[in-house]
């Protein structure tokens, strides 16, 4: 696996751990909100990577009908 898939999966991990902590009903306000960020942050750097990803296959795509 290369580094940016090891990147990638980390990013899905920690958000994977971050939704089950915040179904634990003894969660408090505060946690919550503290680990809604914290998962959106790292759902939004795992969808970055993949839209990079998706432009590099266009690319090679394109490249290889010319």
């Amino acid at each position: 696996m290369s580094k940016i898939e090891n990147k990638f999966e980390n990013h899905l991990e920690n958000s994977k751990k971050i939704l089950e902590k915040l179904m634990k009903p003894e969660i408090t306000m505060s946690e919550s909100i503290s680990a809604y960020e914290i998962g959106m942050k790292e759902l939004q750097e795992a969808q970055e990577m993949l839209e990079k990803a998706e432009l590099q296959v266009q690319e090679i795509k394109a490249n290889s009908n010319a």
